[in-house]
This record gives structure tokens, C-alpha cells and sequence, in this order.
């Protein structure tokens, strides 16, 4: 038997020792001590690689757990803290909407009424600046783009080129953040 898939007698013989359990079932010492000393400390070494192995698989499923939980604990004090802020809105806000519902209920004539309503305009404004929402001033201004949104231009001879002629709707603005654009009518003066 000189080879035998392709391997020697030898090699053939090194891969049965190597399938062969350390005991073969008589007991005897191996034949060859240095050969048992290094299968004993192989089999020592993968079983301390193991669990090694399974030492750091246990830290890294512990490690991404508590990082799923940190991240479910920032994501509900984020949305925590989201409604809270909007709680503190809508408790200012609160005080106009019951002006206005007084202002429904009352039988008033027509001057009372917009007395009334303008009275309601101006508290509702004073909760926005608490809030930090300011309007953006348009008319008379020049046209900017960032801040401005253009519904209409018209020639206006008697204005300066891309100045604001009129507001449709007033924008604003959150600190430095802008909410809504101003929709204005602009200035169209090739001329000036």
C-alpha cells in the first residue's frame, strides 16, 4: 500500500491518529509520549479557544443589548422631552382659545365683536413671541428670496426694482428658523 488517495502511507497514518480518540479502549500509554503530550495540549487549547470564544460572543450579545437599550432610552426621553415641549404650547395657547370661545358666546353688536377679536389677535401674537416665533417683515422690503416667496411681480414704475409691493400672507420665522416664507406681491422695475 504505498498510496492511497493520492497520499503517502505516512500522511495516511498521521490523519487516522488525528481521527482517532485519545483512548482507543485498552488503556495502554501511546506508544509515542510526545505525540499524546501534543494532542492532550491541542485538545486543552481548543477547548480553551472555545471558550474564549464563547466568553467574547457572550460580551459582544450583552454589549448589543445594552446598545439597543440606549437607544430605546434616548429615542422615548427625545420623545418625551418633544411632548412636554408641546404640552408648555398648547397650555399657553390655552387662554385664547377660551377668548375666543367667550367671544362667540357674547351678543354683541359688530364694533364690540372686532374689539373683541383684536384683542384675542394681540394675546395670540404675545404667546407666539413668548414661544419664540416672530413675523418676518415684508412690505416696503427688498425681495430675498430665503425669506420671501413671490406670487406676483407687477411693472411698478414708481417702486424700486424687487421691492416688496404687498403681503399675502405673513411668514415666520422659529429663533433663526424659518416656519413659513412670506407670499408677497413684487416690484418689476427694468429701470431702476
Amino acid at each position: 500500500m504505498g498510496k492511497s488517495n493520492g497520499k503517502t502511507q505516512s500522511e495516511a497514518g498521521l490523519d487516522l491518529e488525528h481521527e482517532l480518540p485519545a483512548g482507543d479502549g485498552d488503556d495502554k500509554p501511546s506508544a509515542d509520549p510526545v505525540a499524546a503530550t501534543t494532542g492532550e495540549s491541542a485538545d486543552a487549547e481548543l477547548q480553551k479557544l472555545k471558550a474564549e470564544r464563547d466568553s467574547l460572543y457572550d460580551r459582544l450579545a450583552r454589549a448589543q443589548a445594552e446598545f439597543d437599550n440606549a437607544r430605546r432610552r434616548a429615542a422615548k426621553e427625545q420623545q418625551d422631552f418633544r411632548d412636554f415641549a408641546v404640552v408648555e404650547a398648547i397650555k399657553s395657547l390655552l387662554p385664547v382659545v377660551d377668548s375666543f370661545e367667550r367671544a362667540l358666546q357674547a351678543k354683541s353688536d359688530p364694533a364690540d365683536f372686532r374689539a373683541g377679536v383684536e384683542l384675542i389677535y394681540k394675546q395670540l401674537q404675545d404667546v407666539l413671541a413668548k414661544l419664540g416665533v416672530r413675523p418676518i417683515s415684508a412690505k416696503g422690503e427688498q425681495f430675498d428670496p430665503h425669506i420671501h416667496e413671490a406670487i406676483e411681480m407687477v411693472e411698478a414704475p414708481d417702486a424700486a426694482d424687487h421691492e416688496v409691493l404687498e403681503e399675502w400672507q405673513r411668514g415666520y420665522k422659529f429663533k433663526d428658523r424659518l416656519l413659513r416664507p412670506a407670499m408677497v406681491k413684487v416690484a418689476k422695475n427694468p429701470g431702476n
